[in-house]
């Protein structure tokens, strides 16, 4: 895996068939196959595999990624006016 990469891939040969993975990295010194699929006749075959499943892999998680970033957004904006509300609430006893 190379360094710098969170997400990248990895041909395997097992006998006469090539399986591929793709590999996230957890840790520096951990990774962990997010997906997996085997049985391809050739490694240009799962090499074609591995590299469109890394590619929808990863929009997948820009999108995820968006998506958590606007509710958190929305989280605090909710508490910034909830901690001012407190304020004023406290202001006037």
């Amino acid at each position: 895996m190379a360094k710098g990469k969170k997400y990248d891939f990895q041909l395997v040969a097992e006998g006469e068939t090539w399986s591929a993975q793709i590999l996230r990295q957890a840790s520096a010194r951990k990774t962990v196959i997010s997906k997996q699929q085997d049985g391809f006749a050739t490694e240009d075959e799962a090499k074609a595999w591995a590299e469109a499943q890394l590619q929808k892999f990863l929009e997948q998680q820009q999108e995820r990624n968006k998506r958590k970033a606007e509710k958190r957004e929305e989280r605090a904006e909710i508490e910034a006016r909830q901690a001012e509300a407190r304020a004023r609430f406290e202001d006037e006893e």
